[in-house]
């Protein structure tokens, strides 16, 4: 009997993402007003009808089981589930996840008791939407003990991807990780004959970049775990080239890694883009995520334009553009916010909350009256006082921590929980 088990590889520490992953799990970061990152391949598995899946993660993991446990659950009948991994001690080992392969081995005996015919292993920091379906009936059709998901990318784009070489029916004959731009692989190219997408030739995207999508035989997989290798990219895979079959399904639509906080702030910034890359009106195929029964946003004498904002927002007064606004965001008077995202709050405050923060000489949660936002990402629950002015000056920023901000690659992050005092200048 077909039965597939989803792993979803939640990351290690995500300091490429930090410090948006200073106190959660990178699955768990915000993302698109109103969903996390993990929301992705966990749609994307239960769209094909794939709907028991394991989340391996092992770094500040307690909102991402809040959010799994409120969001993801199947009734009596469905015989489905979503849960959490956690990196564990047990006799046999005492050390944390060493890598992707090394965390799927040390979680594989809780895998075992679902008795999988075959295993799907999918990222929890990528943007795209995929057939699955499609992609396991392809994969069983060929009879390969592992397909690999793979992109047309150009010879630039290469040198971060690992490169397969397919021979004219996708069969995967060597694995080539990160070639550097001097390296010759024009014999990595995609045959003709398998090659997809004639617009992407023209744009010289014909080189195969491994999406680190997979789907495994079980038994494939099983026996591959039987040794000391760590990672699926850089030893698994190409080991199994060597006496396995291995084949590529070439996927040509939109995908992302977004693991950095550059690729996560113009993601992000492109979705609410007149024409986005990634499309999230498609309701053949949604985008889950935890439904909150929050009222409808409110917009009081607003300019606001290419922007997507979550439910429960209260806008007042200000001036929006090619900005991402998140669930609960209050913006107050004269406020204006440009490239901005902004991941809204947990809670609303009651008129008591904000009388206390009277008192204390704290500013409410959201963005108060005047204050002018450009290039930045705050995170939930940030505390921006009056007459603030954040990115919008022509000063010298460098990366790193600055105390009550953070930069990366030029762009301003306000922490989660941070308190920006009324008319700080950043």
């Amino acid at each position: 009997m077909t039965q597939v088990l989803t792993i979803i590889l939640g990351g290690g520490k995500g300091t490429r993402l930090y410090p948006l992953t200073k106190n959660r799990a990178k699955p768990a970061v915000p993302f698109g007003a109103k969903y996390r990152l993990v929301d992705i391949p966990i749609s994307n598995s239960i769209n094909a009808g794939f709907k028991k899946i394991y989340v391996l993660t092992q770094f500040n993991s307690a909102s991402l089981h809040l959010h799994l446990a409120n969001t993801y659950i199947f009734d009596s009948f469905t015989r489905g589930f979503v849960e959490i991994l956690a990196a564990e001690q047990t006799f046999d080992h005492a050390s944390w996840y060493e890598g992707t392969a090394d965390a799927v081995r040390k979680n594989i005996h809780h895998f075992k008791t679902q008795k999988p015919s075959h295993y799907l292993i999918l990222s929890g920091d990528q943007l795209y939407r995929m057939n699955m379906a499609d992609f396991f009936e392809k994969h069983v059709q060929s009879n390969a003990d592992i397909t690999i998901a793979a992109t047309p990318v150009d010879r630039e784009a290469a040198e971060g991807f690992g490169i397969m070489k397919a021979d004219k029916k996708g069969r995967v004959t060597s694995f080539l990780e990160k070639p550097e731009l001097g390296l010759d692989i024009n014999e990595m190219k995609i045959p003709e004959s398998i090659h997809p997408d004639e617009e992407m030739k023209r744009f010289g995207r014909e080189y195969l970049g491994s999406m680190g999508i997979y789907f495994f035989k079980a038994e494939a997989l099983e026996e591959a775990l039987e040794s000391n290798f760590t990672d699926f990219g850089k030893e698994i895979i190409p080991q199994m080239i060597k006496n396995k079959r291995v084949q590529a399904y070439i996927e040509t639509g939109f995908w992302e890694d977004i693991g950095t906080i550059k690729n996560f702030y113009e993601t992000n910034l492109n979705l609410a883009s007149i024409n986005p890359k990634f499309n999230f009106y498609d309701e053949r195929m949604p985008i889950y995520t935890h439904k909150r029964d929050l009222p409808a946003s409110k917009f009081n004498y607003c300019s606001i334009s290419q922007t997507l904002t979550g439910d429960g927002c209260v806008i007042t007064n200000a001036s929006i553009q090619n900005s991402v606004i998140g669930i609960r965001t209050f913006i107050e008077s004269g406020s204006s916010l440009d490239g901005v995202v902004c991941m809204g709050a947990d809670w609303y405050e009651t008129p008591a909350d904000r009388m206390e923060n009277k008192e204390k000489r704290i500013p409410d949660i959201g963005i108060g009256r005047g204050t002018l936002v450009k290039r930045a990402i705050i995170d939930k629950n940030a505390r921006i006082g009056e007459g603030c002015r954040i990115g919008v000056d022509s000063i010298t920023r460098e990366d790193g921590d600055h105390g009550m901000y953070y930069m990366q690659d030029g762009i301003i992050i306000i922490p989660k929980n941070a308190v920006i005092p009324p008319g700080t200048v950043i």
